[in-house]
């Protein structure tokens, strides 16, 4: 038994990293989510008509719940550890923008203001992103 033991006791020790779904994530969809709550706050504050504004909040509301799901699915599925090493503010980073997408933040307004500052913080993960992927694709 000891024989077999040893036999099948792996001699190499390997590391892996998934090749496909490392390779589809992007913070565009979190920014494209983004920047679809700052047009229909626009839309919103451009229009009286209590039905469609009515409409514009609940896709509003949607469409940050969207940013929320894109955001976590990279903090949660693609940042590694080696990344938090280098790049400190990453936790901070991706806590602030999923409030700013929720429900004290662009979920729960009509401010412009507040969709703008969701958009900065998403650009800010789109920059630690692409340097963690070695520089956007030409």
């Amino acid at each position: 038994m000891r024989l077999l033991s040893r036999l099948l006791t792996p001699t190499v020790t390997v590391q892996a990293h998934c090749d496909l779904p490392c390779g589809v994530y992007d913070p565009a969809q979190a920014r494209i989510e983004a920047e679809s709550v700052k047009a229909i706050i626009g839309k919103y504050a451009g229009n009286d008509n209590a039905e469609f504004r009515t409409r514009a909040i609940l896709i509003k509301e949607q469409r940050a719940e969207l940013v929320k799901h894109h955001l976590w699915v990279l903090w949660t599925d693609y940042f590694k550890p080696e990344h938090v090493e280098k790049y400190p503010q990453l936790h901070d980073l991706f806590w602030s923008a999923t409030k700013l997408a929720g429900a004290a933040g662009a979920k729960g307004t009509v401010d412009p203001a507040v969709a703008d500052q969701l958009l900065a913080k998403i650009a800010e993960i789109d920059t630690i992103f692409w340097e963690t992927k070695g520089g956007k694709p030409a």
